[in-house]
């Protein structure tokens, strides 16, 4: 699976699961729990706008290993930060919260790496 097509599923993904959250979500949540489910929403569209980027570059042969290397830590990054407040916010159980930041270090590591693959 290219990077775009992981980027697009991911996007796809988001969507539905803001649609749901907008629509199945806004009575049984209360708003804090309802504002946490919003930002993995919208931060995973954000990464699989950067999974569509790091596709393209990635085919313009900028360089790839770099690139490879920031299309999994965004991937990841998104299970691991998106879901883990998803999964808070369905569920209210805070441990889940310590799960985010790891996915937090991914993004942030993707971000580096792209800027690094070229420049």
């Amino acid at each position: 699976m290219t990077f775009v097509s992981l980027g697009a599923v991911f996007g796809f993904l988001s969507v539905a699961l803001g649609a749901f959250g907008a629509h199945a979500l806004r009575d049984r949540l209360s708003a804090q729990m309802l504002s946490v489910y919003e930002k993995g929403v919208m931060y995973q569209m954000y990464h699989a706008l950067a999974l569509l980027a790091v596709g393209i570059l990635f085919h313009l042969g900028m360089r790839q290993h770099l690139l490879s290397l920031a299309g999994w830590l965004f991937a990841l990054g998104i299970v691991l930060f998106s879901g883990s407040l998803y999964i808070l916010s369905l569920s209210g159980k805070r441990a889940f919260g310590a799960i985010t930041p790891i996915g937090g270090l991914c993004f942030l590591a993707g971000w580096a790496l792209v800027f690094f693959a070229v420049v």
